[in-house]
């Protein structure tokens, strides 16, 4: 796989990464399941330690003269209001001869219109005993009240049916004694009004009989609303399960807590703005993603874990070990939210290269973690700051530090000119990894490539930077070309660079004078030599840059 630099520009990052954001949601677990956790123990703990008070329930079947069968609960929710008032919280305690005052007697109960003609009512008591008699005691004042309303509805109606009989008859006696003042007459005229006034006396009749009529409906309807409304559930107290009310209130802060957890935790990663991805640390740090190593697991592990820990630890020494080993330069290890960890693979990778020669891990370390950490007999040593001047030349030395906020900045080139950033997924801020950047860049530090420990394990993005001058760890520039089938030297991929900015180098590719000159030296040099660099600058500079050539997915070498 050959890889080239593109001239296209890349894509605008979104305002709202939901990816990184659901990464970093996922890792905040331990966050969200901590207060849904806490909200379950608190509704629990709520329906043990304020238990509800006791109840009584009762139900009360209501007749309206107005029920139509195609009603919306309009007549129901008028009762429901109706028993909310203080004439029935009045009467209510009046039959109890409770002083109680009927605004404090409104809190404790409540009514609710289950269809349009049956009403529940729920009052709360001292006890259940007292529950049940306030319930049957505010059931009788409602329906008293309601048959009250009633009986005065049809009294009134009646009376006005009635009196507008008597008016009627009123006006039919006038109308009586004007047909027997007039005398038969030969007239037309007279037998005209004597015939309109028998019509008039004719109509009269009829409606004064129909007054009659309805005035008795009015009488007769009442006896019959009044029996339609009953209570036809007895007051009874209301049994509560406490395991039930735990398990519903639980339940409840469960889901809150649950909610509340995660509104925290997405709000807290995008304030924080610390990258998870792959991509994005790489992108930060101007560096790609050469190795990861997931983290501790919080609960022992099994067999299988064990020995995938132990494989993904070997693989990961194995390849800072070629790192340092193909380096002309000291190359140090600069952790970022991992110190321990950062100090056991520095010991590793010392281990591994103990076999070729003496190794020495310089400690630049701000706290005791190197010095702490277990060491294998007969294993590398272990020097300060202080002491890495008294290091002779033909040991190798591997230095590590920090890139932590308090860093020395100017200290770092003493622990190597060449550094592997190891930085822990979501510890660092986009402005800190973008700090650790310059400041390495103004040191003229190279960053080889980042280790990245305690990825996420779903995270599939790619973590090498395709479109810089810095691909990912392929070639370092000291290793030397070798053969292919057709006796052509293998190309290899420029040397990595962090140093914050393109090279002049860069352009002058695109000169025919200098491409000729550099295709007679390649032509001309040895297929297996190298020389020594004592100096990156120099070795950028004479060294002519050539496209990267393919590369197993591998850790293992080409054969």
């Amino acid at each position: 796989m050959t890889t080239t630099r593109t001239s296209e520009p890349s894509a605008a990052a979104p305002l709202l990464d939901l990816h990184a954001l659901v990464v970093a949601v996922r890792r905040r677990r331990r966050l969200w399941c901590s207060m849904a956790l806490v909200g379950l123990l608190l509704g629990a703990a709520v329906a043990v330690l304020r238990p509800p008070p006791p109840n009584a329930v009762t139900k009360v079947l209501v007749a309206h003269k107005e029920d139509q069968p195609n009603d919306t609960g309009t007549l129901i929710r008028t009762d429901v209001e109706l028993l909310g008032t203080t004439r029935i919280a009045d009467k209510a305690l009046r039959s109890l001869n409770s002083p109680e005052k009927p605004e404090d007697f409104m809190r404790d109960y409540r009514g609710t219109g289950l269809t349009n003609n049956l009403l529940r009512i729920d009052v709360t008591g001292d006890s259940d005993a007292h529950a049940v008699a306030r319930a049957k005691a505010l059931a009788d004042a409602f329906v008293a009240d309601h048959v009250q309303r009633m009986r005065e509805t049809a009294k009134a109606e009646a009376k006005a049916l009635l009196d507008q009989r008597d008016r009627m008859r009123d006006e039919l006696a006038k109308v009586n004694k004007a047909i027997g003042d007039r005398s038969p007459e030969s007239d037309p005229k007279a037998s005209a009004s004597i015939e309109t006034l028998f019509a008039r006396r004719a109509e009269l009749t009829s409606r004064i009989g129909d007054f009659d009529q309805r005035a008795e409906e009015a009488r007769i309807g009442t006896p019959r609303l009044v029996a339609g409304t009953q209570i036809v559930d007895a007051p009874r107290a209301v049994r509560h399960s406490l395991p039930r009310a735990a398990a519903t209130d639980g339940a409840i802060g469960l889901l809150l807590g649950l909610v509340i957890g995660l509104a925290v935790a997405a709000v807290g990663a995008v304030v924080a703005d610390r990258p998870v991805l792959r991509r994005d640390i790489a992108a930060n740090l101007g560096a790609s993603v050469i190795a990861e190593l997931r983290g501790v697991p919080r609960r022992p592990a099994g067999a299988w874990q064990r020995r995938r820990a132990r494989v993904a630890s070997e693989r990961l020494t194995t390849t800072l070990a070629r790192t340092v080993r193909g380096s002309a330069e000291p190359v140090s290890l600069l952790e970022l939210g991992c110190a321990r960890g950062t100090s056991v693979i520095a010991l590793n990778v010392a281990g591994a290269l103990a076999a070729e020669g003496p190794v020495v891990v310089v400690d630049g370390l701000p706290g005791p973690q190197l010095a702490d950490s277990r060491r294998k007999p007969g294993g590398p040593d272990v020097v300060s700051g202080e002491g890495a001047e008294a290091v002779p030349p033909q040991v190798r030395r591997l230095g590590v530090g920090s890139v932590a906020p308090g860093t020395a900045w100017s200290d770092l080139p003493y622990l190597g000119s060449r550094t592997v950033l190891v930085v822990r997924a979501g510890h660092g801020s986009t402005t800190w990894l973008h700090t650790v950047a310059r400041q390495l860049a103004d040191q003229r530090i190279p960053v080889i490539g980042v280790v990245l420990i305690a990825p996420d394990p779903r995270d599939r993005t790619d973590g090498t930077l395709w479109d810089g001058t810095d691909i990912a760890l392929r070639s370092h520039g000291e290793r030397p070309a070798r053969h292919n089938g057709t006796d052509r030297p293998r190309a290899e991929g420029p040397a990595l660079r962090n140093d914050g900015g393109r090279q002049g180098e860069m352009g002058r590719q695109s000169d025919p004078a200098w491409q000729g000159e550099m295709g007679r030296r390649t032509e001309t040099a040895p297929l297996n030599s190298t020389a020594p660099q004592n100096n990156t600058d120099q070795a950028r500079t004479e060294r002519p840059p050539m496209p990267a050539a393919r590369v197993p997915d591998t850790d293992q070498e080409d054969p």
